[in-house]
C-alpha cells in the first residue's frame, strides 16, 4: 500500500514536472486580459514591489500568473520581463468592470480557467485577445469611461434636515446636477483636482468627452444614482474632486463660478469624494482598432461578447460592496460633514482685497484670469 501511495504521488509529481517543460517550451505571445475586481480592502490596482504591507490588484493578479503556469517566477518580481502595463491605474478602494492589462505570457491551455482558478472570487479575469508586440495598453489607451455610485441624499441641500433613506431625489435637483456636470465637457486645467501639479503643468490640461447623472434607483431601501464619465485621461483624485465639487455647489456650500475658478491659475480648495463608488467602467482603442482590428491577424479590442459576464460580476462584487459598505460605514455621509471645514471662498476675499490695494493701477493692469467671478 505504501509503495501504491508513493508511487501515484511520484506519478503525479512528474505529470506536473513535464506540464511545467510542456510550459516553458511554448513560445511567448502578447495579450491583454479583460478584468473585474472590487477594490475594497486593496490599496489600488498598481503593484509596489518590495512593499508587502499594502496590498493591490496586481499582487494577487502576479500571484496567480506565476501559480497557473503563464509566466516563470522571475518575471513575478520583475514585471519588465514581461512587458507588463495596466491600462489604468485604479486608486486605493476603487473598482473596475472593465480594466485591461498588456502583458507576454505562455499561451498554455484552458488559460483564463486556470488564472482564475489562483485568484479570490473578488477578482476575475473575464477575456484574452492576441495584440501586436508592441502593444501598451496604457499608450493605446484613446478615452477611458467611469462610473460613480452614490446615495442621492448626498445632493440634499445643507439647510434641509434628511431622513438618509427617506430622501428621494426630484426632478429639479437632477437636472441641476447635469448642467453642472456637462460644464467639464472639454478641455480645462485640472491643476486643482490632483495634487502636485501647478497650475502651468502642460499635463494638467484634461479632455472630458461626456459627463451626466443617470435616473436615480432603489437599492436596499436607499436611493443611489450613478455619475458617467469619459475622459481621455484622467489624473489620480481627478473625477473623485470634480464630484466632489459638485456636490458641494448643489448642497450649498459653494458658488456655482467657483468651478470657472478653480480651471484658473489660483489654487481652490476642492474636496475629494469618497472612493467607494468609483468603478472604471471601460477602457476605449478606437484609433488601434481601426488600424490593427481587422487586419486578418488581430481582434478588435471590443468585449460585446463578455457584456454580460461583466454585468453579472457588478450584480455580484461590485454594486453590492458598494450599497453595503455604505450603509454599514456610512463613507458618504461621513464625508458630507466634512464639508463645512472647506474654505471655498478664502482666495475671492483675497482677490477682492488685492483689488482694493491695487485699485489705482487697476487701469494698467490686466485681468488676472480668474474671470469675474467675485461673489
Amino acid at each position: 500500500e505504501e509503495n501504491g501511495h508513493q508511487n501515484k504521488r511520484l506519478k503525479s509529481n512528474a505529470d506536473e514536472e513535464d506540464a511545467e517543460d510542456q510550459n516553458k517550451k511554448l513560445p511567448k505571445r502578447k495579450i491583454v486580459l479583460l478584468m473585474a475586481y472590487s477594490g475594497k480592502g486593496y490599496h489600488g490596482m498598481q503593484r509596489n514591489v518590495g512593499s508587502s504591507q499594502f496590498k493591490t490588484i496586481e499582487d494577487d493578479l502576479v500571484s496567480a500568473l506565476v501559480q497557473s503556469g503563464c509566466i516563470p517566477e522571475n518575471h513575478g518580481e520583475d514585471m519588465k520581463k514581461m512587458s507588463f502595463q495596466r491600462c489604468a491605474r485604479t486608486d486605493k478602494g476603487v473598482s473596475a468592470a472593465g480594466q485591461i492589462v498588456s502583458l507576454k505570457v505562455r499561451l498554455i491551455d484552458d488559460i483564463l480557467e486556470k488564472i482564475n482558478n489562483h485568484l479570490p472570487s473578488h477578482i476575475r479575469i473575464l477575456g484574452l485577445k492576441r495584440v501586436t508586440g508592441g502593444f501598451n495598453s496604457k499608450n493605446k489607451c484613446d478615452a477611458r469611461t467611469y462610473s460613480y455610485m452614490l446615495p442621492t441624499f448626498a445632493f440634499a441641500h445643507k439647510d434641509h434636515d434628511v431622513q438618509e433613506e427617506l430622501f428621494r431625489l426630484d426632478t429639479e435637483i437632477l437636472e441641476r446636477v447635469n448642467k453642472l456636470l456637462a460644464c467639464y465637457k472639454g478641455t480645462h486645467n485640472f491643476h486643482n483636482f490632483t495634487s502636485q501639479k501647478g497650475p502651468r503643468d502642460p499635463s494638467a490640461k484634461r479632455y472630458i468627452m461626456e459627463m451626466y447623472c443617470g435616473e436615480p434607483f432603489v437599492r436596499e431601501n436607499m436611493e443611489f444614482a450613478v455619475i458617467k464619465v469619459k475622459g481621455q485621461s484622467f489624473m489620480m483624485h481627478q473625477i473623485r474632486k470634480m464630484i466632489g465639487l459638485v456636490i458641494a455647489i448643489v448642497k450649498g456650500y459653494a458658488a456655482e463660478s467657483i468651478m470657472e475658478r478653480s480651471w484658473g491659475e489660483e489654487k481652490v480648495d476642492v474636496p475629494k469624494a469618497p472612493g467607494l463608488g468609483l468603478v472604471l467602467e471601460k477602457v476605449h482603442f478606437e484609433k488601434y482598432n481601426r488600424r490593427f482590428g481587422n487586419d486578418g491577424l488581430h481582434e478588435p479590442l471590443e468585449w460585446t461578447e463578455e457584456e454580460e459576464k461583466i454585468a453579472i460580476f457588478k450584480e455580484q462584487y461590485i454594486y453590492p460592496t458598494i450599497i453595503n459598505t455604505e450603509r454599514e460605514e456610512k463613507s458618504m455621509a461621513n464625508w458630507l460633514n466634512t464639508l463645512p471645514i472647506h474654505d471655498f471662498n478664502s482666495s475671492v476675499v483675497e482677490m477682492q482685497t488685492n483689488n482694493k490695494n491695487s485699485k489705482k493701477s487697476s487701469d494698467l493692469e490686466g485681468s488676472d484670469g480668474c474671470g469675474d467671478d467675485s461673489d
